[in-house]
């Protein structure tokens, strides 16, 4: 497979199995900080949101989205557009938050939007970056096993399977995907056609999972 964005086949063996660079290495701890206090922003609604009971009640929600009127939905959107990015919190904990707060339907329906937009900004910075933004996005996960793919040229037939796969490290191979020689028409199909099936996964099955836990709290 060609590779595009200005990078040569010797950038695709970064030193130390596959690991960030050294210098890649500073931005790790600001992401963890930023991670850390989404994380705690969920734990922290999750907490108003069950003495409020807005999780048990669905007039309790509306009550709740009804002062931020068109805003609400615009902004989640763009939470998941900049967690797609950006590591805010786990991909998995925001689109359970839009379940809770907008109900199945309506919730899948934003976290499809945002998290197709934001998969489409991550190739598009990798597109005119190059491995520097894959690095900064790896922010320390080793990624070789994906490299062998486009050194081999298989890269687009496994991304496409990842991507229909809620395990799959999905933001990752966004970043990875635009320093391939991949279109931008071609990535976008695999990203509408795969991403309703991993995001109905995680959406649905956390909010079993938070159901289940809800119960045995109460």
């Amino acid at each position: 497979m060609e590779y595009t964005a200005g990078v040569t086949k010797a950038e695709f063996k970064p030193k130390a199995e596959y690991k960030v660079k050294a210098e890649t290495r500073k931005f790790i701890k600001p992401s963890y900080i930023i991670t850390a206090l989404g994380i705690g922003f969920c734990a922290a609604f999750t907490i108003y949101g069950m003495q409020k009971g807005l999780f048990t009640s669905q007039e309790a929600m509306e009550q709740f989205l009804k002062p931020f009127g068109i805003w609400g939905p615009l902004i989640f959107i763009l939470i998941q557009i900049v967690q797609v990015v950006i590591p805010i919190i786990p991909g998995g904990v925001s689109c359970l938050g839009g379940v809770l707060l907008f109900g199945p339907l309506w919730g899948f329906v934003y976290n499809y939007l945002g998290i197709c937009i934001g998969s489409a900004c991550a190739f598009q910075i990798s597109r005119r970056l190059g491995m520097k933004a894959v690095e900064k996005a790896a922010d320390g996960q080793k990624y070789g096993k994906y490299l062998k793919w486009m050194e081999n040229g298989t890269f687009d037939k496994w991304f496409a399977l990842a991507i229909f796969f809620p395990a799959a490290p999905d933001d990752l191979l966004c970043f990875l995907a635009g320093v391939t020689s991949m279109s931008f028409r071609k990535f976008l199909l695999i990203i509408l056609l795969g991403k309703p099936l991993s995001i109905a996964a995680y959406s649905l099955g956390l909010q079993l999972l938070f159901t289940q836990v809800l119960q045995l709290i109460r």
